[in-house]
């Protein structure tokens, strides 16, 4: 049998320690004489819990294991395993053929599925597959190790990595949502949280808008670890992204359409025992739907008027080269208030409460969250070291017609920004005997007061300012444009009481044409040199600054 092994995996294979978990004898037999001249070692367990103590105090390097046993099966050794040991390669031997079972074993990242009565042939196979990885991710950590010595040596490390981010972010991102908000009917609040584990990412995300009241979202998780699966959900998420800017083009935006071209696209690229969790996302906020096609990702969580939680499940299997078909479903979203969106990498996180997962404390931290810096917060709380990329797309809609606590019009001039500034001052003093906080609210409101003013109800562009300021007529220009405006500029102030906190909305809307909210992306690549950094700076001094899609009207939010 070992002629049918790649010659340059033989060698290999002898110097590995295998681990089979298997409580049928005739089948440990079967195994001895395929692996006794093939590996360095084997080493049987008759159950899961045996499998795991092996696995604890031999050093294991490959793992075959059935999956019905008795005391602990092998999807619940493998479960403990990983919490431990993310990537060694796993073979799981099953006769019983389910989704939930298939589903489940690849989050658990098992690499290759074998069925019962096993075939010998199909077992070499599966083993030499597995050591094709094994080799991979040695020569990969040699010379991700040989590229950080040279780098570290030339102290260039650290711009390196960052440089990567940057890349990354650019490459695989889209976001028509920085800065932003959706603003009919109800202003819903769209915020997203990124974070990956290391420079080779296997979440990625995107959220574009499809018309005024359209939004789509996307996150794609990997089913894996490796380079193997950041290319997958790369090379997914961009198609997607060329496939919506095409279709926006042509007016076309069709979610079914979307999905099957994107399938067709990927599945032949996808290894044989690659999978790829998506969410495929669309919020229809004038008409109220939410129509989604979720391949194995977590339950979306949507909180109703009432604070009940509806979770919203996946609907498909995940994305391989062997997926046929798909289903859409459709929810009415008129009593959410809020949605949680997410890949299961924040889920999986060991808590500092009594070493549980974080899934179990994930829905009541949506509930008490009013914010995605709430949600942040609250999910630091508990999780003291990150141990997996972390995506999560969190929206609240709020109601800002019922509780208004003041509302101000002011002219278009020098003399109505000091009155205006000096108004919202008084707002805030009778609001807060806080002196930091009322500073930074004032700060935000000045330059984005100034802002409606300058480049709202006077037009004056950004580059054209700098030019101003240079010539030193920046002020004397304001002065003589605001003698023939005529345009006002209102103020809305909110007071919202969210589970015993008190959250004070502002939003500024002029009369002004608006701008392009697209270019405060620019902020999150090299805010150092973009021109408007006072928005910038009003974003680090509240919970966040949202545009609406014309620019003429921002709102940003702070936490008595």
């Amino acid at each position: 049998m070992q002629s049918e092994i790649d010659s340059s995996v033989l060698d290999y294979l002898k110097s590995l320690t295998l681990l089979c978990v298997e409580d049928n004898k005739t089948t440990q037999l079967i195994y001895n004489s395929i692996f006794e001249d093939l590996v360095g070692k084997i080493i049987f367990a008759y159950d899961g819990e045996e499998g795991y103590k092996y696995f604890i105090d031999e050093d294991i390097d490959i793992i075959i294991s059935d999956y019905d046993m008795p005391i602990l099966n092998g999807l619940d050794m493998i479960d403990k395993i990983r919490k431990t040991n993310k990537d060694i390669p796993i073979v799981l031997v099953t006769a019983i053929q389910e989704i939930d079972i298939t589903v489940k074993a690849l989050q658990l990242n098992v690499n290759n599925f074998l069925k019962k009565p096993i075939k010998p042939n199909e077992v070499m196979h599966a083993i030499e597959n597995v050591s094709k990885i094994l080799i991979a991710e040695n020569y990969l950590r040699e010379q991700r190790e040989k590229r950080i010595k040279a780098l570290q040596d030339k102290d260039d490390y650290n711009t390196y990595q960052e440089d990567l981010a940057f890349a990354k972010e650019l490459n695989i991102l889209r976001n028509d949502f920085y800065y932003q908000m959706i603003d009919s009917p109800y202003n819903a609040l769209i915020d997203f949280f990124y974070k990956p584990l290391d420079v080779v990412s296997g979440d990625a995300y995107s959220a574009r808008t499809i018309n005024e009241h359209l939004t789509f979202y996307l996150i794609v998780d990997g089913m894996g670890k490796g380079l193997s699966a950041s290319l997958s959900t790369m090379i997914m998420t961009s198609f997607i992204n060329h496939i919506i800017d095409t279709m926006n083009k042509q007016d076309t935006f069709d979610l079914n359409t979307l999905i099957e071209l994107s399938l067709d696209y990927i599945k032949p690229i996808l290894l044989s025992e690659e999978a790829l969790a998506i969410d495929y996302i669309t919020i229809d906020y004038k008409e109220s739907k939410l129509e989604y096609a979720k391949f194995a990702m977590p339950s979306i969580l949507m909180q109703t008027t009432q604070n009940e939680i509806i979770k919203v499940k996946s609907n498909n299997p995940p994305i391989s080269r062997y997926i046929k078909d798909f289903n859409i479903s459709t929810y009415d979203i008129s009593n959410i208030i809020k949605f949680l969106i997410y890949s299961d990498g924040i889920i999986e996180n060991i808590t500092t409460v009594k070493n549980k997962e974080y899934i179990n404390y994930i829905q009541d931290d949506f509930i008490d969250s009013f914010s995605k810096e709430d949600m942040i917060n609250k999910f630091l709380e508990k999780v003291a070291s990150q141990e997996d990329d972390i995506t999560f797309i969190f929206i609240n809609r709020l109601n800002l017609h019922d509780n208004i606590l003041h509302t101000k019009v002011f002219d278009s001039s020098l003399d109505a920004v000091d009155e205006a500034n000096d108004w919202y001052g008084e707002v805030w003093n009778d609001l807060t005997n806080n002196i930091k906080l009322s500073y930074n609210a004032g700060v935000v409101f000045t330059e984005m007061f100034m802002n409606a003013f300058e480049h709202g109800s006077l037009a004056i562009d950004t580059k054209t300012k700098h030019a101003l300021l240079t010539e030193d007529i920046y002020f004397t220009t304001l002065q003589n444009k605001q003698k023939d405006c005529n345009k006002k500029i209102f103020v809305t102030i909110n007071k919202i009481e969210y589970n015993q906190e008190t959250y004070i909305t502002t939003q500024i809307k002029d009369e002004g044409n608006g701008f392009d909210t697209q270019i405060l992306g620019n902020l999150f690549k090299k805010a150092g040199s973009f021109n408007g950094r006072g928005v910038y700076i009003s974003k680090k001094s509240s919970m966040g600054i949202y545009y609406n899609r014309v620019g003429n009207s921002v709102l940003f939010l702070h936490k008595l």
